[in-house]
Formats: C-alpha cells, structure tokens, sequence
C-alpha cells in the first residue's frame, strides 16, 4: 500500500497525540532565571541522559573517519576512559573548563561526552583560527586544559606560558604537551562513565560567536537548554515518523556526511548528537570537499547530507551525472539558503526532500523548521516556530510587528542561553527582564507563523555559515600604513550566500596594493574573513550625521562598480 504524502497538517497531529501520550515528551513548567518557561518534565535533568540514548547502540556502525570504523561501544569506551583520566587522573572538576582545538576527529567527540559528563565545561575553539584569536578565547575563558591537534597546538604555543595553559596532544607528538590522549586513554583503569552530580542549570559549553563588537562573543550553554533543543527535535522527527505510517525520515538504515566543523552548534547538535541519539551512521569528513562527500554518500549508502548552502550548493556540481539513491534528505542551517536552490536541489535530487532550519548559538540551535511539502510552497521560509517549546515573534520601534510587517526575530525558548561570557553590558541587550532573546536578525511571520528573514541588524557578514564580524576585519585593515579608512561589508554571493567586501581609502602619498593588502590581513586573520572583494576609493568615505560611515550608500556604490581586486 502507497502512503499519501505527509503533509504539516499530518505531522502537527502527530505531534499533538505524542505530547498527550508519550510520557517522553509531556510538557510542564519550569522558573529559569526568574521567568517560566515550558519545559519537558520528564526530559533527562542533563546531557548524561542523552548521552546514554545512543550507548544503548552497542556494536553497529557510528563514525567512518578515512580508513577507520569507530562503533557506539568504541566511541562511547573511548569516552568513558577519558573521562576517568580527566576526573581521576588530571583533577578536572565540576565547573572547571576544558578546550578543544582541533579539527574534525572522533576524538573530538569522545572529549565531548567525556568533559561534559564529569560536570565540567567544554568550549569548542573555532579550528580556523589563528594565533591572536586563539588567544583571544583561551584569556577570556581560562581552560584547565586546553585538547589540540597538531596544528592548532602550534598555534597556541606561543601564548601558552603566557595563559598557563596545559596541553593534551591528539594524534600528534609535541614535545610542549604534558599529555598524549593515547596515553592517558591506556592508563585508564575502567570504561565506565564516572557518576558526577550535574543539575539543569549548570553550564555544559561554552561556544564562541562572532558578534558586532569584533571579537568573539563565549555563550554560556546550559544542560537544561541543550536537552530541550535535542528533545524537540525527536519529538519532530517521531511526529514525521507517526504522520508516515512508521517509516522514519531519515530512512531504515540511516546515514549523514559530517562535512560542517563540530565546533559549531548545527555539527555538533543537529548532526552528531542527533546521530548518536536516533542510530545514525555518520561519515566524517576532516575538511569539507564535495567530491568526497559524493563518493561517501554512495560508499556507506547515507540517507542525509546537512550543511550550510553552499555546501548544498557545490554537492549539486561534484555530483554531475553521479546518482545517489540512497539519499532522501538534505538538510541546510546557519545561513539562509537562497531560494531557487530548492528547486534545483529537487530537481537534481528527485527522491530527497530539501530541508531547513533556523537557529543561533545562543538557542542551543533551536529556532525554526521546515521541510516536505512546506519548504517547496514557500523555500523563501526557513519554517514555523520549533515545537513545543519555542515561541517566535517579530518585534518593531513601537512594539510588537502585526502579521507581514518586517521587525526584529526575537525567540523564548528554555533552550536560551544564559548570557555571555564576561559580557554583562551585552547579556542585557541581548536577554529581556521577561526572557526573550534579541536575535539581531530582521523578519516577518506569515498568517500561517511561517517565518522569512529578511535582513540582519548586527553588523555581520554570513559567508557559508560562518558569522564574521566586520568591525574585526576593518581593525585589521587599519592595522596596515597604506590604510586611512576602510569599511567592511557584505556581497551577496550565490554558492557561499556572501562574500566578504572592503572599501578603502588610502593614505596620500603612500603607495597601495590590494593584494598586498589582503596578505597582511591573512597573516592575523582566518582565511575566510579576509576580504575577497576589494574597491578603492578616490575620495574619503561619505559619513552620517552621527559621524558614522554612511554603510547603506558606500556599500551600493560600491557594488555598482567591479573591484580594483578580486580574489
């Protein structure tokens, strides 16, 4: 028998008969911070909970990383001895805050489950970063250890007496690190996770974003946030489930390219902990490349693919003329994906549904949802509010937006952060008295509760999911002799969403080079936040009455003109 398409209004029903029967997912009260919140009563009071979903997976496949197969059981063993070796062995306690730098690894993951799981705080460092912001997180957020690969323990080197920082050395040998993972994996005398009392509202991570002050801003992420998000996505794909007759979404054998960085909140919630959760395999990649991606999805038969557009963007072009039968969604956050991509992603994918989300760091990632016949109609949307906790509304100068008018997103939600690291001035902008979460981002609702983003507040610029500060990159830019003013802004861009543009105004009587220029912005900043787009202007920058640069009128005429350089 043929099952009629799922439809939202199937799924919604679903979803309401789970919250009236399935004790898993009963829905509460709970005070946060002073202010109510619609909680998941019977959810796990922290992460060890979860953790423990996918132990229960034993044997079976869960990462393929190059040549190697980790299963559940070696993943999660891994993870327990370092666990043991962290609390027993280096005195990591509850509250104390442990690094991670490097790139994609398994080990990446196990220290995951293994800081956590001891109480203790972990904070994914950026792997792209270089030396100065490295340092700049490592000050801000004093690590007892600091767990690196090879590369980015070079990079940390030199302020390493200076922050009194103590190494654990992964897949590599460095004769400055006081530990080697492999060592203290050996001397280990047991598997098992310790039992460490964690309650709700303690922090679990601390995860940096760029914001509109120029560095990195350390979001304080509690257990109780981070569950909630992981529970009301299982909630969504068990409504999926229900509504389709009992065919999950992600197919009978399901599978996932991990090709987005773990140290962003859509890799390590959205995939990898969702994957450990439901049993899905999971193919890592060390640095994204759409080719391989292709021949993973074929080899290991993957069932899904998420990352950000551009990424959906350039599978479209490595796949060619390569089918993928297995695939049957492709999932996209962290930036908005441009329209017309659905419909080539249907069109090139016919037996995978696009999908799409919408979420920040300080939700933990919760936000929006949309796929199936949804996200076709209306692919300008990035979905409904997240369900059952999440509220979403849009908010003007004179209060709140009426339906179709354009505002600021704001989100309540008990998967909120609790603030910023060190931060108290921009917590308060940030967070209202009754809770709400200012996203910075600008919207609309629909009559339906369809959410469309349509622009941003913040000064940021999106390049393939990245958040780049543009007041850091112009600090940068005046670091340089030849620079007298520079301005930073976005262009729009098709694969990556946007590209990062300069305009500057060169000193008199000083010889300029572009390219020159762009070389001594790389050798401070990561690859991706160095202008790719370079004008230069005949005259200084037009300003506004409050003396601040005239962005709106530099920035279209700008685009109106081809750069002098052009990477």
């Amino acid at each position: 028998m043929t099952l009629p398409p799922v439809t939202s209004e199937m799924i919604a029903a679903s979803a309401f008969k789970l919250l009236m029967t399935d004790p898993a997912f009963k829905v509460g009260q709970a005070t946060i911070r002073g202010n109510d919140y619609r909680v998941f009563e019977n959810a796990p009071p922290n992460f060890t909970g979860v953790f423990a979903l996918g132990a229960r997976h034993g044997d079976r496949d869960f990462i393929y990383f190059e040549n190697e197969t980790w299963s559940y059981a070696k993943l999660w063993s891994e993870a327990g001895r370092f666990a043991v070796a962290l609390k027993d062995g280096l005195g990591v306690r509850p509250g104390d805050r442990v690094a991670i730098a490097m790139r994609n690894y398994p080990e990446w993951c196990a220290a995951f489950f293994a800081v956590i799981s001891i109480g203790a705080v972990v904070v994914p460092l950026n792997a792209w970063w270089k030396t100065e912001e490295l340092r700049y997180a490592l000050k801000d957020c004093r690590p007892k250890l600091v767990i690196g690969d090879d590369k980015r323990l070079d990079l940390i080197a030199p302020c390493k007496d200076e922050l009194n920082l103590k190494f654990i050395a992964v897949r590599c040998r460095r004769a400055f690190a006081e530990h080697r993972w492999e060592d203290l994996v050996a001397r280990a005398n047991t598997d098992r996770m310790p039992q460490v009392e964690i309650g709700p509202e303690d922090d679990y991570a601390i995860y940096y974003t760029s914001g509109s002050t120029g560095n990195p801003k350390g979001v304080l992420l509690t257990h109780r946030g981070g569950v909630s998000t992981i529970m009301s996505w299982l909630l969504i794909l068990a409504s999926i489930t229900d509504a389709n007759g009992g065919k999950p979404l992600h197919g009978d054998n399901p599978g996932v390219v991990l090709g987005i960085p773990l140290f962003h909140v859509t890799g390590s919630h959205a995939i990898f902990l969702m994957s450990w959760i439901i049993g899905r395999r999971m193919a890592m990649l060390y640095r994204w490349d759409a080719r391989e991606a292709v021949e993973r999805i074929n080899k290991h038969q993957l069932t899904n693919f998420v990352g950000v557009p551009s990424q959906s963007f350039e599978l479209i072009e490595a796949a060619g003329s390569t089918v993928m039968p297995t695939l049957i969604d492709i999932g996209s956050g962290g930036a908005k994906r441009p329209p017309d991509q659905v419909a080539k992603l249907k069109e090139k994918f016919p037996n995978a549904n696009p999908s799409s989300g919408y979420g920040l760091t300080e939700t933990n990632a919760a936000g929006c949802i949309i796929s199936l016949g949804d996200y076709q109609k209306r692919p300008d949307s990035t979905g409904r509010a997240l369900p059952p906790l999440c509220d979403i509304k849009i908010v003007g100068e004179n209060g709140d937006c009426k339906t179709g008018e354009i505002g600021e997103i704001w989100i309540r939600t008990a998967s909120n952060f609790r603030g910023y690291l060190n931060l108290p001035a921009d917590t308060a902008k940030a967070l209202t008295p009754d809770g709400w979460f200012r996203t910075g981002d600008l919207g609309r609702l629909d009559e339906e509760g369809f959410l469309y983003i349509v622009d941003r507040l913040k000064d940021l610029i999106i390049r393939g999911g990245e958040n780049i500060s543009c007041l850091e990159v112009e600090a940068r830019a005046y670091q340089h002799p030849a620079v007298a003013q520079a301005l930073v802004f976005s262009v729009p861009d098709e694969a990556l969403g946007e590209r990062v543009g300069m305009v500057v105004f060169p000193r008199e009587g000083v010889q300029f080079d572009p390219q020159e220029l762009r070389d001594f912005m790389a050798r401070e900043l990561a690859g991706f936040k160095c202008p790719e787009r370079i004008w230069v202007s005949p005259q200084p920058l037009p300003k506004l009455g409050t003396e601040k640069f005239d962005k709106q009128t530099i920035r279209r005429i700008a685009l109106q003109h081809p750069p002098v350089w052009k990477a």
